[in-house]
């Protein structure tokens, strides 16, 4: 499979990359995408929610009422879960979100996310580049320049260049990741894939392990 590359300015290369049929033409596995994405999402939670129940009540453990001739249910505490400012029942206690996930799943849902791209014409090779310095406004151009202002997109280099993270680190809907720390949830959430020539080669090295 080829794709034009293009430069940071918008205009053709004139060159054609070679596509891994492995990685970016596999049949996507939407169930292999909804674990990786639901595992994702799962361990961004803190779990540090509580709630008290009735031994963590602050209160009397006097008998409120007499146990009968009231007409009303018996009672023993104010501390109850029936009465306003008594314990929750069942309430919610610190845990752990995250699940095990196997690796080739995870790989599966990464080149399904990838293939998606590919298949609905969302992903554009660039020729490898730099910024002098970390500017948002050229960052700003380098969007305009690929006329995806008003799109959320997702910047994927080889290695992390600085210059080019620090610029875009300001603008809501850019993100720029490695190619090592590319996952599925983040690719499916954006509505254009940016993908420098040596990080489709690292990859392809990756995912086809």
């Amino acid at each position: 499979m080829e794709i034009t590359v293009l430069k940071n300015n918008g205009e053709e290369s004139g060159r054609k990359i070679n596509l891994s049929d492995n990685v970016f033409g596999v049949e996507p596995n939407d169930h292999a995408i909804y674990l990786d994405v639901k595992q994702f999402l799962a361990n961004q939670r803190q779990g540090t929610h509580q709630s008290k129940e009735r031994g963590q009540i602050s209160g009397s453990t006097r008998k409120i009422k007499k146990q009968k001739g009231t007409g009303t249910a018996r009672a023993g505490s104010i501390k109850s879960p029936v009465f306003r400012g008594g314990g929750r029942v069942f309430g919610p206690k610190p845990r752990n979100y995250g699940f095990k996930l196997n690796k080739k799943t995870k790989i599966l849902a990464r080149k399904s996310a990838l293939s998606y791209k590919v298949k609905e014409d969302k992903m554009v090779v660039l020729e490898d580049f730099s910024f002098d310095a970390p500017k948002t406004k050229s960052y700003l151009a380098f969007l305009h320049n690929l006329t995806l202002s008003d799109k959320k997109t997702l910047l994927v280099l080889a290695e992390n260049d600085k210059n080019i993270t620090l610029s875009g680190r300001n603008i809501k809907n850019a993100k720029v990741v490695t190619a090592d720390t590319l996952n599925t949830y983040d690719v499916l959430n954006a509505d254009s894939l940016l993908l420098s020539e040596k990080s489709v080669e690292k990859l392809e090295n990756l995912l086809n392990k």
